[in-house]
């Protein structure tokens, strides 16, 4: 199965200047949580962006055109077909980003773990692709208020893909 796991702000953005919207120490938490054991899929923006490489417990898939770009603890592929046959890890393979990545993959994707951060943030670049509700099934949904170390409310949510009836 194929999954995404993003933070999107009320617009869905995802991100400004190859960064994150802000720092949300109850995302990151759920984030590792959710990928922990996993193989976990991202653009080699996205990679570079991490302050310490590859994250650890996981399987690092780096997707770049470079054919000659190598990184420690990763594996490099050139296209999201590879990226999938690649992932070794048992149970769902997790598209993390960013914004190209998200939407090459997300005709596949079956199941989103997606935290909506309760703000409009200014001067966004990269954003998630607009989900039609009317496509996806809500599963399940815990509200956070903003707190000490969270600035923002939030709201974890898992949404899963509709079947088509033929």
């Amino acid at each position: 199965m194929l999954s995404a796991i993003v933070a999107i702000d009320r617009n869905g953005a995802i991100g400004k200047q190859g960064k994150l919207l802000c720092h949300m120490p109850a995302d990151m938490k759920h984030f590792k949580e959710a990928t922990m054991g996993h193989s976990i899929v991202m653009g080699r923006k996205t990679f570079e962006s991490f302050p310490k490489g590859a994250l650890p417990g996981r399987q690092n898939i780096v997707i770049t055109r470079n054919r000659d770009y190598a990184a420690e603890s990763v594996t490099v592929v050139h296209n999201v077909e590879e990226a999938i046959a690649a992932a070794t890890m048992p149970g769902d393979v997790f598209i993390i980003g960013g914004e190209q990545i998200y939407r090459a993959t997300f005709p596949m994707v079956n199941t989103i773990y997606l935290t909506v951060i309760d703000h409009k943030f200014k001067d966004v670049d990269a954003h998630f692709p607009r989900i039609d509700m009317r496509s996806w099934t809500i599963t399940s949904q815990e509200e956070h208020p903003a707190d000490d170390r969270n600035p923002y409310p939030f709201i974890f949510m898992t949404l899963q893909r509709k079947r088509s009836r033929k």
